[in-house]
């Protein structure tokens, strides 16, 4: 398609390092942020990052690309708020196994309302871990947010309450089962300590001492500085994310779920924090997988409550700089 735009209209390849730039702040596994763009003249590419310290908590890639999946809808939602509609292929091209997804075919719409507030969105969004309000999610939110996610391709499961206990008693499993395993502490440790390179997380937005949840959130091996309440998140709701099949392009997809369900409850004033520790093992994973009355197989538990506002909101974690995630090289050396 050419890259002429009407009069007052960036040009494409403007939109794109710009939708690439936002989809950074898109949430990874340990803050690892996994992905590689490339800027064309008609086109943008996500490539997954094979990160050697992850090698022991994600060996299949799973979670990895998960996280790209986050980034790729991120990236989607800013093209939408702009007025570019295009179109998606995932994994595109079988000798390239990092190559995730390509965007091309781009047709100039009219901007989208719902798009640009998801983008003040991305820009809220937080991870906090700290427990959240006494007031529960209204069921018509939560069926808002799993609506977010099905409208993507992934499955949302919310947990009853005999679940909720089953998935506390799996988290608490994964946490021994992480303590026993020097490779997992090992690249906890890594991740707890790469704040300065712009990954990872620092003790800003760690918990200060253990949180008082239902369910056990990671330990991540050592205390942060964020300060918590004596509260409690017994209005919590909690669910599975899954899908049918345990395949990379479902992995892509549930991420591309978990972002618009996300953003969505960030909108909400509905917290999210992911459970991925649950999934880190294969012990506790097919305890949620018989969760799911063996339908299907998950890739991530979260907890979902209303924000406690009595709280101040921690800092954001760490970013890349664009230069390092997004590269427009072939694009600038057609402009020089």
């Amino acid at each position: 398609m050419s890259q002429e735009t009407p009069a007052g209209d960036r040009p494409l390849t403007t939109a794109l390092t710009q939708a690439a730039a936002t989809a950074g702040l898109a949430p990874s596994v340990h803050n690892s942020q996994p992905w590689r763009w490339t800027v064309l003249a008609d086109a943008l590419e996500l490539r997954m990052v094979h990160e050697p310290q992850l090698a022991a908590t994600d060996p299949e890639n799973r979670l990895v690309t998960l996280s790209c999946g986050l980034a790729l809808h991120h990236a989607r939602v800013v093209l939408a708020a702009e007025g570019w509609a295009a179109e998606v292929d995932r994994l595109p091209d079988p000798g390239q196994l990092e190559l995730l997804a390509r965007l091309s075919r781009f047709q100039k719409t009219a901007a989208d309302a719902d798009a640009a507030r998801l983008v003040q969105c991305i820009r809220a969004r937080q991870t906090d871990r700290r427990p959240v309000s006494d007031e529960p999610v209204p069921d018509a939110t939560l069926d808002e947010i799993v609506g977010a996610a099905v409208a993507q391709g992934a499955r949302l499961q919310l947990l009853d309450s005999d679940q909720v206990m089953d998935l506390a008693a799996a988290a608490a499993q994964a946490a021994v089962v992480a303590q026993e395993e020097p490779e997992l502490r090992e690249e906890l440790a890594y991740w707890t300590s790469r704040a300065g390179a712009g990954v990872g997380l620092p003790p800003e937005v760690l918990p200060e001492q253990p949180p008082q949840t239902t369910v056990p959130v990671r330990d991540f091996g050592q205390s942060g500085t964020l300060p918590i309440s004596s509260g409690h998140d017994r209005a919590a709701a909690y669910a599975i994310l899954w899908n049918t099949d345990d395949e990379p392009d479902s992995w892509l997809r549930a991420g591309e779920g978990l972002s618009a369900a996300w953003l969505t409850a960030t909108g909400l004033g509905v917290s999210m924090v992911p459970l991925s520790g649950v999934v880190e093992t294969d012990g506790t994973r097919q305890t949620l997988r018989q969760m799911l009355a063996g339908l299907g197989f998950p890739y991530l538990a979260m907890r979902l409550g209303v924000v406690d506002r009595t709280n101040a909101a921690p800092p954001h974690t760490p970013r890349l700089p664009t230069e390092q995630i997004v590269d427009t090289s072939a694009v600038d050396a057609g402009t020089g």
